[in-house]
């Protein structure tokens, strides 16, 4: 058996560069030879899957069971390895040709309509727009635009790129409408869907008092929304209470939701914003 050291070096690093994963066919143009990718194979240093895909070892794993099924990580599983908040899920997204033959896989979630950006046999992962495509036509509307302000915040991809794609689907035009860079945290562009659901504009990161709010509600219902990550420290939950007593003092009324309360509890949130919105506390003195 051929040692790890017998894989050519020059091949491994290009696969590396490729984030651990290739496509035979890519090798090949690259000029490297089939005997090479044997030899990284032999070697331990590379795995095959589906005989034409090239692996390091440590390629995501998600990767490897989207080339595994003929397909493309795509959706929450690709939005996740790319950093951008996404909602918890257990299954891995996959992209499939819908011309291919039906896959029984029931580890896998399979997505087999084409988003907006043309793909190849070789590509291992979808583009952001596909991505994003596939991500508002699997989740509610509030999450897939969590999702999408994740990526906008994230300089993933720009606002005006995404309002010049052509969707072919209503619910990626929808999302992308609402989606806007001005939400500090996903959970405040969920907050702002619950409430457009039951037709209350807010409107986001308003300065008063020398701060942004999350959120104001007419001319005095500020609403400020605490993330998953809220308060580093002590000093972060001073300078909040200290503010709230400001905006108080100022004839404001604030509401303060948690990340547990506005993902887990929403009928709860939208039902304490609705009585004091009939309370008034709203208007203008």
């Amino acid at each position: 058996m051929m040692s790890v050291q017998s894989a050519p070096a020059d091949f491994l690093d290009w696969l590396r560069v490729r984030g651990g994963v290739a496509h035979s066919r890519d090798a090949v143009a690259a000029g490297y030879s089939g005997r090479q990718m044997a030899a990284a194979v032999a070697g331990g240093a590379a795995v095959r899957v589906r005989r034409s895909w090239l692996l390091l070892p440590g390629t995501d794993p998600g990767v490897r069971r989207a080339v595994a099924a003929g397909g493309r990580l795509t959706c929450v599983s690709a939005a996740a390895k790319s950093g951008l908040w996404v909602p918890a899920h257990d299954t891995t997204h996959v992209a499939v040709d819908a011309r291919s033959s039906r896959h029984d896989r029931t580890d896998l979630v399979l997505h087999w309509s084409s988003g907006p950006v043309p793909t190849g046999a070789t590509q291992s992962e979808d583009p952001i727009v596909n991505v994003l495509f596939h991500i508002a036509r699997c989740l509610p509307a509030a999450g897939a635009l969590t999702v999408w302000e994740s990526a906008i915040r994230n300089k993933v991809v720009s606002v005006g790129h995404l309002r010049r794609v052509r969707w072919g689907s209503t619910r990626a035009r929808v999302v992308c409408a609402a989606a806007s860079s001005l939400s500090d945290s996903g959970i405040e562009t969920i907050f702002v869907a619950i409430m457009r659901a039951v037709g209350v504009r807010v409107v986001q990161q308003v300065r008063i008092e020398g701060h942004a709010v999350d959120g104001l509600i007419g001319e005095r219902l500020v609403i400020q929304i605490d993330g998953f990550a809220h308060h580093r420290g002590a000093p972060d939950r001073r300078r909040d209470i200290a503010h709230d007593a400001r905006l108080a003092l100022r004839g404001y009324t604030v509401l303060r939701f948690d990340y547990a309360q506005v993902m887990f509890e929403p009928e709860y949130v939208r039902d304490t914003v609705l009585a004091a919105i009939a309370q008034g506390l709203h208007l203008g003195r």
